[in-house]
């Protein structure tokens, strides 16, 4: 099993950053006519994350366990809080807070469970 380096760890969570922002242009996409300019810009866009997302992927579970990166990507849940917040003015509730919390308490938990193994 790979041994997990911080270096990958953060790079792992930049490239959940990177993917966050594709449901940006998707929900830009969503409200623009078919095939309008608009459209056509933001859905390459989206398309182009996704391509650059799938490459990095493949990089970073080299490096990270499967398993560890796979539970890491709830955090694209927290931004998309934030994403909705800061871009939208969607509205941030307690429901969606405590939501958040309990997806990212279940990843530090099933995360040290790697973790614990390797030590």
């Amino acid at each position: 099993m790979p041994r997990m380096d911080k270096r990958w760890m953060l790079l792992m969570h930049i490239l959940f950053l990177f993917y966050s922002a594709g449901s940006v242009c998707s929900k830009i996409v969503s409200g623009e006519p078919f095939m309008s300019l608009k459209f056509i810009l933001f859905y390459s866009i989206v398309l182009l994350i996704l391509v650059g997302y799938a490459v990095g992927w493949q990089q970073v579970i080299k490096h990270i366990p499967l398993s560890t990166a796979y539970a890491n990507k709830a955090i694209t849940v927290v931004w998309g809080i934030l994403w909705g917040a800061l871009l939208f003015q969607e509205r941030v509730t307690l429901g969606k807070i405590v939501g958040a919390v309990i997806v990212l308490a279940g990843v530090v938990l099933y995360s040290g469970a790697d973790y614990d193994r390797e030590c």
